[in-house]
């Protein structure tokens, strides 16, 4: 590995390093905008104002809460995510405890919506480009409708599906896979929605090409143009638009494993938040933000290595013109 190229690493984690801490920055001030803290909610207002005082200073919430952030922050830099302050767990045994979940619902939904994008992909491919601006409308469809859609025909009207995602104690979701199928797909189609709208400008200016334009006037199949031609010119926007949506997909169970009832982080955030448990809140948030730089970071180095010999500045120019033209 050459000094340069170990230049860039470090210059690439640093940066990382620092959006992840902004991140956290940014989650913990909006978190002490809302009102009341978890010394007051867990009283319910049953408490009298000393009590509440009491137990604010117990919680350590009667200190600034620029010291507070510096704390936790500190502590995180050395794998110490602090304690819940609704319950007194670790944070980091209550993350061990749903996080496998999550984990599972991710890969399957990241898989997914994969295989999607790609059937769309190709599909478009083969039909000259054309029909490709369905997926910017799809993508436009909140969360929400797509859980309410699948819900209703898949588990209310056929009866295929349960209608909650309800794991056993102890048990894995990959025990009955009938579980993941509501949260996974809810998760999935808007993801590949988004993904195709993204792409489907890389995709058209592949298929402007000289190289690919005269394939296809020499009579060559459409599918092997796709796959010859136009493909090398998609991995490096490809695995940028995959590193972008597994940092989504992590941030979008908070509202899929709510609404089907589903046991992992997405769900612990939500009750975190109700009750400003700010270290789990915390914890929550970055773990999508570490995700996502994460997998930009590996798909940068991916993407250097795939590039089409001689094209690499074209690909590697390919993401930020498939945002203009597909979105």
């Amino acid at each position: 590995m050459s000094p340069r190229t170990v230049g860039r690493l470090l210059r690439l984690a640093g940066r990382a390093a620092v959006l992840a801490v902004a991140a956290t920055a940014v989650v913990f001030a909006a978190t002490e905008l809302l009102p009341g803290d978890a010394a007051q909610l867990r009283t319910a207002g049953r408490a009298s104002p000393e009590d509440i005082a009491e137990r604010r200073e117990l919680l350590g919430l009667d200190r600034p809460a620029a010291v507070r952030y510096l704390d936790w922050l500190h502590g995180a830099v050395r794998g110490d995510l602090g304690r819940s302050l609704a319950g007194g767990k670790p944070v980091t045994t209550l993350f061990a405890e749903r996080l496998p979940a999550t984990v599972v619902l991710v890969t399957v939904a990241l898989a997914g919506t994969v295989l999607l994008t790609a059937a769309a992909l190709t599909l478009t491919q083969l039909r000259g480009g054309r029909h490709g601006t369905a997926a910017t409308g799809l993508a436009a469809v909140p969360q929400p409708v797509y859980a309410a859609v699948l819900g209703s025909v898949l588990a209310g009207l056929l009866g295929w599906l349960p209608p909650v995602s309800l794991l056993p104690p102890g048990g894995s979701p990959l025990d009955d896979p009938r579980l993941l199928v509501l949260p996974a797909l809810t998760l999935a189609l808007p993801s590949a929605a988004f993904a195709t709208a993204l792409l489907r400008g890389a995709l058209g200016d592949a298929r402007r090409r000289p190289h690919v334009t005269d394939a296809r006037l020499r009579g060559l199949p459409a599918p092997l143009v796709l796959r010859r031609h136009v493909l090398p010119f998609l991995y490096a926007p490809a695995l940028q638009v995959t590193a972008l949506l597994a940092g989504g997909l992590v941030a979008g169970t908070a509202l899929v494993e709510t609404l089907f009832a589903y046991p992992g982080t997405g769900q612990l955030l939500v009750s975190a938040v109700a009750v400003r448990d700010v270290p789990v809140i915390q914890a929550a948030a970055l773990i999508p933000a570490a995700v996502l730089l994460l997998s930009m970071l590996l798909a940068d180095l991916v993407a250097r290595r795939t590039m089409v010999p001689g094209r690499a500045p074209d690909a590697g120019r390919a993401l930020p013109q498939a945002v203009g033209e597909g979105l």
